[in-house]
């Protein structure tokens, strides 16, 4: 069947356009069939990734970042349902590329154009935030306050950007009250963030749920409860280590199940798969479809 490569040109700050002539060749010199469709503005892969799969287009190639992989996953469980999501290829061209470095996909375009042509599939986990899908991760607190830092600085780019963002959040130290349940538990009182990972690495640098595995059906949460920023900031150095020595930490605790329910006292953002939601939230479901995603893989 033809494939369809929904690029966002605005990933990495625009520089998924200026690779794409490189991702374009790479996909032909594979013999992939594909034909395209270009994203305008923030969201739109959602609709163009469902409307391909209605189509009939398989599999649907996400060409972008993290978050373009995100709102392809969205558009094809619109189109295709929650029991078999559907097919999906990566063409890295995003900042971090999380998912694909949790994955151990090639970064190289030639050789990831080679990976959608052979063809061959896992089954990985698809995580539901309320409503919204995700792949790699999604957090309240801390974590997508840091993003909105992010977002503001414009005089650096790329992981110097995050890690930036990451030092001003931290310093700021916003604190949230809540309620956390899952399976066999629960948590009440004050918290930094919960960082919900289908996979260990997000932001590029932070290793947030380390012994995430996402082919396990399980949702892997970190919640960490931090009094001052400094203590928050020793964390910073052990967080950026895949061993994941942080969830060691006093204050901190990891998490394996199938559900959690999060109920905050005041609002907070939240993102999933790096993508910040439209409006802050006070409440949050997660739960885990298994082995629902084929995704196209060495």
């Amino acid at each position: 069947m033809t494939a369809k490569v929904v690029l966002n040109p605005y990933s990495n700050r625009w520089n998924a356009k200026r690779r794409w002539p490189e991702a374009e060749a790479a996909l032909k010199a594979a013999g992939v069939d594909f034909s395209l469709a270009v994203s305008d503005y923030h969201g739109q892969a959602v609709e163009l990734a469902r409307q391909a799969a209605l189509e009939g287009f398989s599999p649907i190639i996400a060409a972008g970042g993290d978050g373009t992989i995100g709102e392809v996953v969205n558009g094809l469980a619109l189109a295709n349902g929650e029991e078999k999501v559907g097919r999906l290829g990566i063409m890295p061209l995003g900042t971090a590329n999380d998912l694909v470095c949790n994955l151990g996909l090639p970064r190289d375009l030639p050789e990831a154009a080679k990976v959608i042509a052979a063809g061959s599939v896992q089954m990985l986990d698809v995580c539901k935030a309320g409503e919204k899908y995700f792949v790699n991760n999604s957090a309240l607190g801390l974590e997508p306050y840091v993003s909105t830092i992010q977002q503001e600085i414009k005089w650096l780019k790329g992981i110097p950007r995050y890690l930036a963002a990451a030092l001003k959040g931290i310093f700021a130290n916003p604190k949230w009250e809540a309620r956390v349940e899952w399976d066999d538990g629960y948590y009440e009182g004050p918290l930094t963030l919960i960082s919900v990972g289908n996979a260990p690495r997000t932001g590029g640098l932070f290793f947030m749920a380390p012994h995430a595995d996402p082919f396990d059906g399980k949702l892997t949460a970190v919640m960490v409860n931090k009094k001052t920023a400094l203590g928050t900031l020793l964390l910073l150095p052990k967080a950026m280590s895949p061993k994941g020595t942080y969830i060691y930490a006093e204050g901190v605790q990891q998490i394996h199940t199938t559900r959690i329910r999060v109920r905050l006292k005041r609002l907070s953002p939240a993102h999933s798969d790096g993508e910040l939601f439209p409006q802050e939230v006070d409440s949050l479901d997660y739960s885990i479809l298994p082995g629902r995603l084929e995704l196209l893989m060495p």
